[in-house]
């Protein structure tokens, strides 16, 4: 299968990139980058020292992708995401959204887009992240009438969006099953990945669900599993949780 990630210069995309150039089901990448990037033109695999696997320039224009791409992993910001969408839509490429921050009009051009192509939107692509959505509403829907419930977040301090959308879908997850809102507190220290806490405190006990990222690589390794899954599925929006049969 041939693999597009717009990003692929930041953080992220490098870390797909590299797991990318471990799979064996991976015939092709093409990276791709906003237009005034300084690595348009380099390869990726000079970026990254990989020089065994030459031959994935940098390419500065999403246009023109049709038949050259299975599908399209986006780890970039709502702006740009929004405009390679609209490619993607045109070219009927599935899409993998990685990004967070979207505004409500944002998020419903992502499920208007849905109609048309297949789409897999996460907050958080860490599998162990999935699992704890699906604990926490279960505990929320015992404990959520009795249990004072908070959320905590931390994430590195260039994180631009706050609350986490991790925090925020955590947040829907409980209120969903407990039919009220609770609180999140957010905080921006160094460089965290990513830590997300959830405490349910009672009156005689109380209950603490945790998920840290150890690394990034965690997310690359879920972003890389939904492009697998979304590939030749019908058009609609969906999550992780169908990624992994939760």
């Amino acid at each position: 299968m041939n693999i597009g990630i717009a990003g692929a210069c930041g953080k992220m995309g490098k870390m797909i990139t590299r797991q990318l150039f471990r799979d064996p089901e991976i015939k092709k990448i093409s990276a791709f980058e906003r237009g005034d990037s300084p690595d348009i033109g380099k390869d990726m695999a000079d970026i990254l020292g990989n020089t065994e696997r030459r031959g994935t320039p940098v390419l500065g224009d999403l246009r023109g992708i049709h038949g050259t791409v299975d599908c399209l992993i986006d780890f970039t910001f709502p702006g740009p995401t929004l405009e390679h969408l609209s490619v993607c839509v045109k070219e009927r490429i599935p899409m993998v959204i990685c990004a967070t921050g979207f505004s409500k009009d944002e998020e419903k051009r992502i499920e208007d887009a849905a109609k048309v192509i297949p789409i897999v939107f996460s907050p958080n692509m860490a599998i162990g992240m999935n699992l704890v959505f699906k604990i926490v509403k279960e505990v929320a829907k015992v404990l959520g009438k009795d249990f004072e419930i908070t959320v905590d977040e931390t994430h590195h301090i260039h994180k631009k969006d706050s609350p986490s959308g991790t925090a925020k879908m955590i947040a829907k997850k409980i209120e969903e099953s407990a039919g009220r809102s609770v609180p999140i507190e957010a905080k921006r220290e160094g460089e965290v990945v990513g830590n997300h806490g959830i405490i349910f405190d009672g009156e005689y006990e109380n209950i603490e669900i945790r998920h840290d990222a150890k690394s990034r690589d965690v997310f690359a390794k879920g972003a890389i599993k939904a492009a697998k899954f979304v590939i030749g599925k019908t058009p609609g929006l969906y999550t992780m949780a169908d990624v992994l049969g939760l």
